[in-house]
């Protein structure tokens, strides 16, 4: 797995990514500054960097331009935002930034950013080669940089899917309590998650459960976050 560093001055948004990014294998650093996150570039030379635009020394899109002007560019970069305008994505972009995520980053469009930007197949001038036997993706086509593709790194965006009518569900009551319960949890916040398009920002909301324990009891039940954007009706 790659060695990810996240740079934001937001605490539950470093904790939120760093937990998230640990579950899948990933060794997460973290930095609430420009002033970090350059010591941490310089120590580990990192395999990715998710960087925040606003920050209260240093914005990330300057840091960005610094480290495109010195050839230390040699990573990935993945802006993060809630008040950044498209201009700032498309400029980002053009520096050098792998893609653009927009707050609240949903659990979904974070780990699809995150493998498209460690399995690029061509590196940009400066980027450091796989070595040899390092198993690439096939190439992919390069895109028009439109302010779509600066948002979303290039990647596709599914249209909505009408879910229907709450679907009706079945339960076997002849079992133990907490096993009944698991079985109608899963079926409860896979439904949401389909409704909701696999936004972990709005299950959250609708449920009444922080993020961070949302998470964990998807992971808990077993859900299959993979499936993102799918039909939940009958």
């Amino acid at each position: 797995m790659a060695n990810i560093l996240v740079v934001d001055d937001e605490l539950g948004i470093r904790d939120l990514l760093s937990e998230i990014l640990n579950d899948e294998g990933h060794n997460v650093e973290l930095a609430n500054n420009a002033a970090q996150a350059r010591a941490a570039r310089a120590k580990s030379r990192p395999d990715l960097v998710l960087l925040d635009i606003w920050m209260p020394d240093t914005d990330g899109v300057t840091l960005l331009k610094e480290w495109s002007s010195t050839g230390m560019l040699t990573m990935p970069v993945i802006m993060m935002s809630g008040h950044a305008t498209i201009e700032t994505a498309v400029e980002a972009t053009k520096i050098g930034a792998q893609s653009f995520l927009e707050k609240p980053i949903t659990m979904q469009k974070l780990l699809k950013a995150v493998e498209a930007a460690l399995h690029r197949d061509q590196a940009p001038q400066g980027v450091r080669k796989p070595g040899p036997g390092y198993v690439t993706s096939p190439p992919v086509p390069v895109q028009e940089l439109t302010v779509e593709a600066a948002m979303t790194g290039g990647q596709q965006i599914p249209p909505p899917m009408d879910i229907g009518p709450q679907a009706r569900q079945t339960f076997e009551l002849d079992k133990p309590l907490r096993d009944a319960r698991d079985e109608f949890e899963k079926s409860y916040f896979e439904f949401h998650l389909a409704k909701e398009g696999g936004s972990m920002t709005r299950v959250a909301e609708k449920t009444g459960l922080e993020r961070t324990h949302l998470y964990r009891k998807l992971k808990q039940l077993g859900v299959d976050l993979s499936r993102g954007k799918r039909s939940a009706g009958g």
